[in-house]
């Protein structure tokens, strides 16, 4: 167990705690009336609500709350211990309701679940004082400097599990470096060698490994699916391939129209599935579209098989991977544009022949196996990208050995959520209790 070092007084971090405790409460009227934070504004602003506990794990979003749920299906203490489980947003606790009410978690663990506070000085002072943790988790990319800073006063270890950082993020965090190096974690637990050298750019003081990341382990099962299996007969013909463009971008919005009239020109028989990366996106598609007088179904609207060529524009969410196992091909965007990428490891894994721009910054922790062993097609332009696709659609891929490829990369990349649980228990004393039997894999919809 590692000794506790007081922190660094610094004249500088009360005087920013001032700048900074004004922006919250020039800001919070705002938040309060957003529609998205309105019904968690009234538990995000106050404290009495939050339990001690032992360790503390912060779930920003959708995919840190599966990372946590892995971790808590992983730990195995012998000793009680208690958890607090905290999330951002709406979608991040649904996932965490499910996954705790659906999943075994060791009998030595009480765990709890709770909206994560504004980073308003006075309010996470009080959050750290109600809640006293031990251990701070801090999934992924969540940095915030008042937390850090009555975390580090109260002489939690802080650690940052599964770290990235993107290169914009990173940037940005060095500007301000003056400010992280007064508030650096314990441990940082990184993804990549990359997202490991621009963690130590921002906090060098900060121990810092490379661990594999826990998507890995979550992979192979599924665990964002549907708890209700989608009945896709009902929706697209089996007698039309599909094409999918998913994520798209805001900002590749045009090189996205540029492949869907490639397509349509080159391969007209077959269906081409359009999914946004944000559903706000949905009203601009549907004006691109008209104006290009393309006609297409809202899948929303969808009551009968789709039997002819054409486009659907995909208005559901959660259904995107389970379409993705039916696909003859897919293109992942987010990297037809300096954007960072979009997961291009989900349809790949299933066995449908995937293709992505250039951009991939933010998953270089995936390696190059999938590229190597052509799983995956990196193209440089719009263009390309058709010439891909339609390629996949004339000659159609054998999907069974691309599948089981796909599944021994996985396998070999698997084991972040073991490692991370060992540290966890090392700092609480109870290291010599890590099972040798494979990690248990969380079951939610």
């Amino acid at each position: 167990m590692r000794a506790y070092v007081p922190m660094r007084t610094c004249a500088f971090i009360p005087n920013f705690f001032k700048f900074y405790n004004i922006l919250w409460q020039t800001a919070l009227p705002f938040l309060k009336k957003n529609k998205r934070l309105g019904p968690s504004f009234q538990k995000r602003i106050a404290t009495d609500h939050l339990q001690k506990a032992d360790i503390w794990i912060q779930a920003a979003s959708a995919g840190e709350s599966f990372l946590a749920l892995s971790l808590l299906c992983c730990l195995e203490p012998i000793q009680p211990i208690k958890i607090l489980i905290t999330s951002t947003t709406s979608q991040g606790m649904k996932i965490l309701k499910s996954g705790l009410s659906k999943n075994e978690i060791n009998p030595n663990i009480e765990c709890f679940l709770d909206w994560f506070p504004f980073d308003i000085p006075r309010t996470i002072q009080e959050a750290v004082n109600r809640v006293n943790p031990r251990v701070m988790i801090l999934l992924e990319t969540e940095i915030w400097p008042a937390l850090l800073h009555y975390l580090k006063k109260n002489h939690t270890q802080i650690f940052i599990v599964n770290g990235r950082l993107s290169k914009r993020s990173s940037m940005h965090y060095r500007w301000t470096k003056f400010l992280w190096a007064q508030l650096s974690p314990d441990k940082i637990l990184a993804i990549s060698p990359l997202d490991a050298k621009r963690y130590g750019q921002v906090f060098d003081k900060a121990q810092i490994t490379q661990m594999p990341n826990i998507k890995f382990d979550l992979m192979e099962s599924g665990l964002d699916s549907p708890s209700e299996p989608l009945t896709l007969e009902n929706i697209i013909s089996k007698d039309l391939p599909l094409s999918i463009l998913a994520s798209i971008r805001r900002q590749e919005e045009k090189q996205a129209l540029e492949i869907l009239d490639e397509l349509l020109a080159r391969y007209p028989s077959q269906i081409v599935a359009i999914f946004p990366r944000h559903m706000h996106r949905m009203d601009a598609w549907k004006k691109k579209l008209c104006k290009k007088k393309i006609p297409f179904h809202l899948r929303s609207e969808i009551t009968a098989p789709v039997t002819t060529a054409g486009i659907i524009l995909w208005d559901a969410f959660g259904e995107l991977r389970e379409t993705y196992g039916i696909a003859r091909t897919v293109f992942v965007g987010g990297s037809l544009c300096p954007l960072g990428g979009q997961n291009f490891i989900e349809p790949a894994v299933l066995g449908t022949p995937t293709v992505t721009g250039p951009h991939l910054d933010d998953f270089a922790w995936a390696g190059k196996d999938l590229f190597n062993q052509q799983l995956v097609t990196i193209c440089n332009d719009s263009q390309t990208v058709a010439q891909a696709m339609v390629g996949y659609l004339e000659v159609p891929i054998e999907r069974g050995k691309r599948k089981q490829k796909a599944q021994d990369y996985i396998q070999k990349n698997q084991g972040g959520t073991k490692m991370a649980c060992q540290i966890i228990l090392e700092e609480l004393g109870q290291n010599h209790l890590i099972p040798h039997h494979p990690s248990p894999v969380p079951a939610f919809s």
